[in-house]
């Protein structure tokens, strides 16, 4: 499915969208080799991770309310916020893909979910964190982190990507703001039973 799929984004996305997009498919297998997640699943989701990046923001408004997505206010003015989740319609749609978890890596790649899977954490953080996106301190802390905890990596990116839409002026989706609080609150629990 793998080449049916790059033939498909050949015709749809930009070559650098292509190249970011193989980019987090490479960092999703390291990840999930380093955290004992299935390595295929991780591929599949990441190599599918942005199959609707493109599509115009009156379509993903139409897919999203024709699968019951809910669109709220944040969405309504910013829809290319629906690309994740109008990607897993693409998947499942296009490339008859039935797993739950590979759909619901791909729908939670951009806001995430609290309490998401860890398959989710993998491709949320490689999407984030992948070569392409710059080599700063800051980008690099939070890749060794995202090797050893992806809780922790999670809430940490999270303020990463808040902190740089504040910067910019950006709305953000209170699901980015969930997310962190969630997996904040998740790492300060282990941290506390670890130390008991």
């Amino acid at each position: 499915m793998r080449e049916q799929v790059l033939a498909w984004l050949a015709k749809n996305v930009p070559s650098n969208r292509i190249e970011h997009i193989l980019r987090v498919e490479q960092m999703s297998v390291s990840l999930a080799l380093l955290h004992n997640l299935n390595c295929e699943k991780a591929a599949a989701s990441a190599i599918m991770h942005d199959l609707a990046k493109y599509f115009p923001g009156k379509r993903l408004l139409q897919m999203a309310r024709t699968s019951g997505i809910e669109v709220d206010e944040v969405l309504e003015s910013n829809p290319h916020l629906l690309h994740a989740d109008v990607g897993a319609i693409i998947a499942r749609d296009t490339f008859g893909v039935t797993d739950p978890e590979i759909l619901q890596a791909i729908a939670n790649h951009t806001l995430g979910r609290p309490a998401m899977s860890r398959l989710c954490c993998v491709v949320f953080l490689a999407d984030s964190l992948e070569p392409g996106r710059g080599d700063t301190d800051e980008l690099q802390i939070l890749r060794s982190e995202a090797s050893t905890s992806l809780e922790k990596a999670i809430w940490l990116t999270c303020n990463h990507t808040i902190n740089h839409l504040i910067e910019r002026h950006c709305v953000i989706h209170p699901r980015v703001i969930t997310t962190r609080n969630w997996f904040l609150t998740k790492s300060r629990q282990s941290i506390g039973a670890k130390s008991t």
